[in-house]
């Protein structure tokens, strides 16, 4: 009888272990056309997702959904998603392997020395402090892996900060920062980003 019940109990927790399989690959498939099936984007203007800490992931699409972050591609991709979905679309992004790069040789030193040193004459902090020096990103502080992104995305989103377009970084840190960013060190520390290999690789 107690076999029985135990080999019950197993089967169930299997099938409920497919059907939440399927569920997260059901609420995903609409994510596959920008970000790839594995969170790999093949268009540089989207995001990687995979390997992004699950704090982020679920803050910025939480901001998304709540109207805190202006993304007008997605407009009403994610507006019927719970909490609890999104928890979970988060979950399987991060567990899957990130992308990896390889930094511009004629970018490296400007963006080297920008990412690991900063520029303290012009007040711009060193990009290590949040994002770690393997760029793998402060998970439980929900601060990105920058390891691996799409130089034209990361370019895009400084731009953005420094214009006032994107304004759900917390206490404007962001902000504060790329408005003091020439175009060039943009470009220069998003090349070195790419070639990072952060830790879940």
């Amino acid at each position: 009888m107690m076999k029985k019940l135990l080999l019950s109990l197993t089967l169930a927790a299997g099938v409920a272990g497919m059907a939440n399989a399927q569920s997260v690959e059901m609420k995903t498939a609409t994510c596959t056309a920008c970000h790839g099936g594995e969170g790999i984007s093949m268009v540089p203007n989207w995001p990687n997702l995979a390997g992004q800490g699950s704090n982020y992931l679920y803050k910025q699409i939480i901001d998304i959904r709540d109207g805190r972050r202006d993304i007008p591609e997605m407009v009403g991709m994610v507006d019927h998603f719970t909490d609890e979905d999104v928890r979970e679309i988060a979950n399987f992004y991060a567990s899957k392997p990130a992308n990896l790069g390889q930094t511009d040789p004629a970018l490296a030193e400007k963006g080297r020395n920008l990412y690991r040193a900063g520029d303290m004459a012009k007040g711009i902090p060193a990009c290590t402090a949040c994002h770690l020096p393997n760029g793998g990103g402060n998970k439980p502080a929900a601060f990105p892996a920058v390891s691996g992104q799409h130089p034209t995305y990361t370019v895009n989103q400084l731009t953005a900060f420094r214009a006032g377009e994107r304004t759900n970084d917390p206490n404007s840190m962001m902000r504060l920062i790329a408005e003091k960013m020439s175009d060039a060190e943009m470009e220069a520390v998003a090349s070195y980003m790419y070639g990072l290999h952060g830790t879940n690789r």
